[in-house]
């Protein structure tokens, strides 16, 4: 598992590890049961503030991303990925559809939408 962090990122570190972990879990390079690293180690790693992944590894938790083992560690729980992926397609649905009304209302054009949706995915 590579997590790369980004200073000049608007989003808080916390947030960036959060989310590359979800995409490990939603990609299938990490499995249900697979172990992630401590997060003394991983705040090591990466040079931050064990605080910081504390929060991470919470977030994680509470969305049911993650389970941890008193003494044993955080592991990858045991749910259906596609359930997951679903409800961050729904999500993304609904904010598309809020740009879609905002891109009508001012006369923006579906190709300059387009255009914004492939610069920003990239």
């Amino acid at each position: 598992m590579n997590i790369t962090i980004s200073n000049s990122s608007g989003k808080p570190i916390y947030e960036q590890i959060t989310s590359q972990i979800k995409n490990y879990i939603i990609t299938g390079e990490l499995k249900p049961g697979d172990a992630l690293p401590s997060m003394r180690l991983l705040a090591k790693e990466l040079r931050i503030s064990v605080i910081t992944t504390k929060r991470s590894y919470n977030d994680l938790e509470q969305e049911g991303f993650i389970e941890t083992i008193t003494g044993k560690g955080s592991f990858v729980a045991n749910r259906d990925v596609s359930i997951i992926r679903e409800g961050s397609l729904r999500m993304a649905e609904e904010y598309l559809t809020k740009a879609v009304e905002i891109a009508r209302e001012n006369a923006i054009s579906l190709e300059e939408l387009t255009e914004v949706l492939k610069v920003l995915y990239e």
